[in-house]
């Protein structure tokens, strides 16, 4: 994967570092010469740039690249601007950071498919975790939708996926499960999947219905 990364702050920075440790193709534009220098050995190419520079941009060559990344900071109007100019080179993926609510509706009319609220989906988290501890993380996909992950609830061990039969029972789905203190993943999940302590299971589902299964985990 082809990504470019539009500035190097913080957030900017281990995105880049990270996406290119996995072996992805990672460019880093920021105006800040320092900043650049600090992601030169951790990208493939780094950039001293004007992100608000239209011609700048477009002479960078971007046409190929499969995902874009702003992450401006406090500067609204530059990251607006760079998304719809990033969105006119017909960039199909366009990921931005917002600094609020009001900051996002504009970046999805200006064109951006994915907008970033970092504070807001880490107070989300906090809340959820404080709320029950069981779930080790939890993904919103849209309003009404979300994905979780969850040590299993101590009436799932030694069952079945398929005698828990939980899409009929609750509604939810286990997309996937995650061994305890271990990399190592089971996808896709067979039915006669045997729920052994400490697995942490990975549910997509309806907000209600992931709700139910939080109050079991909490049990």
């Amino acid at each position: 994967m082809k990504v470019a990364i539009f500035g190097l702050g913080i957030f900017g920075r281990n995105v880049a570092k990270a996406l290119y440790e996995h072996g992805h193709e990672v460019i880093a534009i920021d105006q800040r010469k320092e900043l650049v220098q600090k992601v030169q050995e951790c990208t493939t190419q780094a950039v001293v740039a004007n992100c608000t520079d239209r011609e700048l941009i477009e002479n960078l060559g971007l046409d190929t690249i499969d995902v874009a990344i702003v992450s401006l900071g406090t500067d609204m109007s530059a990251s607006i601007l760079l998304t719809l100019y990033l969105k006119e080179m017909n960039v199909k993926r366009i990921i931005v950071k917002a600094i609020n609510e009001d900051h996002q509706r504009i970046l999805e009319m200006v064109g951006a498919t994915e907008v970033i609220l970092p504070e807001k989906d880490m107070a989300i988290k906090l809340a959820s975790s404080l709320d029950t501890p069981n779930v080790l993380d939890y993904l919103p996909l849209t309003k009404d939708y979300q994905v979780i992950e969850i040590k299993a609830p101590a009436s799932f061990i030694s069952k079945t996926l398929g005698k828990l039969d939980l899409r009929r029972r609750y509604g939810i789905q286990v997309i996937a499960i995650r061994k305890a203190n271990s990399e190592e993943i089971h996808c896709p999940i067979l039915p006669d999947y045997l729920i052994e302590p400490g697995d942490i299971l990975i549910i997509l589902g309806h907000t209600n219905d992931i709700e139910k299964v939080k109050k079991i985990a909490a049990v």
